[in-house]
């Protein structure tokens, strides 16, 4: 018997070893897990390790967690959508896949599910029979993830501050998303700059964190973001009003009555440059 687990962010959830323990009734029962990790689709990334590291350290204790348990285990990560992964997997291991398990967030929070990747798995991979299983990580103690908005204000320290506070009081990860400035440019070095400098900072304090320079309209930018990936909290950080275009385009407000998620609003203490 041998089962192939599909999951990423979910990989370490309580209800996926659950279901996994479940089929060990066979002696010579295996599994193989892979976590598919995408980078987005848009802009630059900064620091393009941090998703597979961190998937890579998430795997690990799964796999860790099962052979504790006395279960043939391995795994990987790869690069590419779950759908593709899952594919090549299939085509590829030995022995045979004979079942799939796909671990995904709630459906409110799931990217794969508003993409409708449980049942795309389940066309590309039949016969074989695929399992479906929730895994709420907040519920399960795990780590928010928390979407920071910021630009030129992105190495501010009332930001940096508050981002320190916010894993302080709780086990949390972070995205930071840099709208570029002007989007008729096709490199964007200034926000890489200061993109690069607060991760450097926040990495160096062990404060798991990633990013990338964004779509111009921050709101839209985040609207991506949180399309694609699980997001719990929001921290937006701005100019004072007097400067923010995007306080007047009332970006707080938008963000709370499109998301329903938690919203911070930290004001920069530099002034926007005229």
């Amino acid at each position: 018997m041998h089962v192939l687990v599909v999951a990423n962010e979910t990989v370490t959830g309580r209800k996926l070893i659950e279901a996994i323990e479940q089929h060990r009734g066979d002696p010579d029962f295996r599994v193989s897990v892979i976590c598919p990790v995408t980078q987005p689709q848009r802009g630059y990334v900064v620091y393009q390790d941090t998703r597979r590291a961190a998937a890579g350290r998430r795997l690990d204790r799964t796999l860790s967690t099962l052979r504790d348990e006395g279960i043939a285990a391995d795994g990987f990560v790869v690069e590419s959508d779950p759908v593709t992964a899952t594919r090549d997997a299939v085509a590829q291991l030995e022995p045979p896949v004979d079942e799939v398990i796909v671990a995904t967030h709630p459906v409110e929070k799931s990217g794969w599910l508003r993409k409708n990747v449980v049942d795309r798995i389940r066309d590309a991979v039949a016969p074989r029979r695929v399992e479906h299983v929730v895994v709420d990580i907040q519920e399960e103690g795990g780590p928010a993830d928390v979407l920071v908005i910021a630009n030129e204000t992105v190495v501010d320290e009332p930001l940096m501050n508050s981002i320190r506070d916010r894993a302080a009081r709780g086990e949390a990860r972070f995205v930071i998303i840099s709208p570029q400035s002007d989007p008729t440019q096709s490199e964007h070095p200034d926000a890489e700059r200061r993109l690069r400098r607060a991760l450097a900072e926040l990495r160096g304090a062990g404060i798991e964190a990633h990013g990338w320079v964004a779509h111009p309209d921050p709101f839209e930018a985040a609207m991506q973001e949180i399309h694609e990936e699980r997001i719990d909290e929001i921290i937006v950080s701005t100019f004072g009003p007097e400067r923010s275009g995007w306080l007047r385009k009332d970006l707080i407000q938008r963000l709370k009555d499109e998301t329903n998620l938690p919203v911070q609003h930290v004001m920069s203490s530099v002034e926007a440059p005229t």
